[in-house]
């Protein structure tokens, strides 16, 4: 095994991952100017939307997830030459990922009333209550655009949802500067600004993105003239088999780091806080594992159309040594600042509030030792799991995230994350342990499955 077989793929690979990295990064990015604007308003502002985000993100992650399925049909169509095949696998996407949207917006509608069971400050509730309200619709042009963004990476034109993209964070930048703090003789609405510039900016988002697939020959006649309303029962079950394994693999993983931030907020709220500054970095990270995720579901949908097995297996090899060399380029930059990175989101020069600021400091330290070391297993399990949905095999590895997740990692962050154990380091190695175990379960299932194609093509 020549290793040039496997590098001199690196490049269009980073080709086709890169704007969605990119997209990613922005999506982020969003989040981070929203929390930097509303910061501004004070401390209970700041909560109320990381509160009110949180469901969001539970909410997100069931959409996305859905939407996930359209990208191998659309991939393996795109190579196999077959548009009505690839049409009619973007019209039920885009009908289901719409029905879903809206009543995921209801859901997140009516499970406010939870916020008050949640041990949370009661002014943080009230802030967050009227934030959701908005927020919550803008889940509707969020999943229609998720659902336009996978069908473009499944034609490996991942250039056009990242500008839709860029041009939605501007928007959002520029809506929030003037609703939060009433620039320009706008109203000042606080917090519920920042939830307007959201819900403007999904939608510009949205239209954006059609527009620009609307002036491109390879998918103008997907995108155009769509019978939204006639739809085929087997088309349907097709994306639902997918989609929903899909949408509860990236449930079980952001509800565990979900509960890390519950499980932290119980330590208290500077555990609370350099829990946060971890997770921050490590998302930052985990985007360009994303990216080449989505790479490795477009390439192995490809393979998958062509019935190149051992072409499909070369390629997503390439791709997980990529993630792997750049995790590791990750993990040592997190070993080795691991002190200084976390010094970044606090201000030293605030006197009053020194000694809680160096105590966040002194625990995100620890924490990224584990983060570092994580870095690796989270990118080899999220690259592996888009390979297996380019294989179109979503519901062994829903069961083997589960159990990674929920049976082995909850647990050890529950008990080795109490004060009395390791605090939040404990909560982080649980976290560790969950994601290796996956990335090891799915690494093996790919393996096991693509030697099973190999025969089975030699058989014939």
């Amino acid at each position: 095994m020549i290793l040039s077989q496997y590098t001199k793929e690196f490049s269009y690979n980073f080709r086709l991952a890169a704007p969605v990295i990119l997209g990613m990064l922005g999506h982020t990015f969003v989040s981070f100017v929203d929390n930097i604007m509303v910061g501004q308003l004070g401390t209970a502002e700041l909560a109320a939307v990381s509160l009110g985000n949180s469901f969001m993100f539970i909410a997100m992650s069931i959409g996305i997830g859905f939407s996930t399925a359209i990208t191998p049909l659309v991939a393996e169509s795109d190579a196999a030459n077959n548009f009505s095949e690839g049409k009619s696998a973007f019209k039920h996407g885009l009908f289901l990922c719409t029905v879903l949207g809206i009543a995921l917006c209801f859901a997140v509608f009516f499970a406010k009333p939870l916020l008050y069971f949640m041990k949370q400050p009661i002014e943080v509730v009230d802030l967050a209550l009227p934030y959701l309200n908005l927020v919550a619709f803008s889940l509707v042009p969020l999943i229609v655009f998720q659902a336009f963004k996978q069908f473009s990476d499944g034609l490996s034109m991942t250039k056009y949802p990242m500008y839709a993209t860029i041009l939605a964070n501007v928007v959002n930048v520029v809506l929030n500067y003037l609703l939060i703090f009433g620039k320009f003789g706008c109203p000042e609405l606080g917090i519920v600004g920042a939830a307007y510039g959201t819900l403007f900016s999904r939608v510009i988002m949205v239209i954006h993105l059609w527009w620009l697939l609307t002036k491109k020959e390879k998918s103008k006649a997907f995108v155009t003239n769509i019978k939204f309303f006639l739809l085929e029962k087997l088309m349907l079950k097709k994306l639902i088999n997918l989609g929903l394994p899909s949408a509860m693999q990236m449930f079980f993983e952001v509800a565990i780091f979900t509960s890390a931030i519950w499980l932290s907020g119980l330590l208290g709220k500077n555990p609370q806080a350099a829990n946060q500054i971890a997770l921050n970095l490590s998302s930052m990270t985990f985007m360009v594992a994303m990216g080449l995720s989505v790479a490795s579901m477009i390439r192995v949908g490809n393979q998958k159309g062509l019935h190149q097995y051992h072409e499909l297996r070369r390629i997503a090899m390439s791709i997980f040594l990529l993630a792997i060399l750049l995790a590791t380029c990750f993990a040592a930059i997190f070993f080795v600042f691991h002190d200084d990175l976390p010094k970044l989101y606090v201000d030293y020069d605030d006197a009053k509030n020194l000694l809680d600021n160096t105590e966040v400091v002194s625990i995100a330290a620890q924490i990224m030792i584990a983060a570092a070391i994580f870095q690796i297993s989270d990118g080899i399990q999220v690259v592996v799991l888009g390979a297996l949905r380019g294989l179109q095999d979503v519901k062994i590895p829903t069961i083997i995230t589960f159990i990674s997740y929920w049976i082995i990692g909850f647990p050890i962050s529950f008990y080795l994350g109490k004060e009395e154990a390791y605090g939040s380091f404990g909560i982080w190695l649980g976290l560790l342990a969950g994601l290796t175990t996956a990335a090891i379960l799915l690494y093996v299932r790919f393996d096991y499955l693509t030697k099973k194609l190999i025969q089975q093509s030699h058989a014939h």
